[in-house]
């Protein structure tokens, strides 16, 4: 069984599809399982984070902007592919950092998610986008 997820995005930040998640293999009527996700896209990552304060989100996206600022600043002036802006190059560097692909198992017919855990896109360029995550959910 598989679906695609689409995400929208409105810039850097963590976009949270848990529920959407949820919803599609929960009421799968599988008992036992594993839920395979991945991201199609090279500029944008997968992260299972705490979903119960906001402010982890923010800090998150935070640290990644001091770990790997635009190419306009100046310990950046190396990077050569900016063909899209100051964020190109370095939204490929933070997708190759973190995640692109999830494996959440399917315990008793539910997500084997933790209390405080959630399931997002990480967006890293600037301007909005369509993100798809393809999702697969096998015995």
């Amino acid at each position: 069984m598989n679906t695609l997820f689409t995400i929208p995005t409105q810039g850097p930040g963590l976009y949270e599809f848990t529920r959407e998640l949820r919803n599609w293999a929960e009421g799968a009527g599988r008992t036992e399982g594993v839920v395979t996700l991945f991201i199609r896209h090279t500029s944008a990552s997968l992260l299972i984070q705490e979903n119960a304060d906001p402010e982890v989100q923010g800090d998150l996206t935070g640290w990644m902007d001091r770990l790997v600022p635009p190419a306009t600043h100046p310990s950046m002036r190396w990077l050569t592919h900016t063909y899209e802006g100051p964020d190109d190059m370095p939204a490929h560097i933070k997708a190759a950092l973190l995640p692109v692909s999830l494996i959440i198992p399917l315990i008793g017919g539910r997500l084997a998610l933790g209390r405080w855990q959630g399931v997002y896109v990480m967006e890293h360029r600037q301007r909005p986008h369509r993100r798809e995550i393809a999702a697969l959910l096998s015995a």
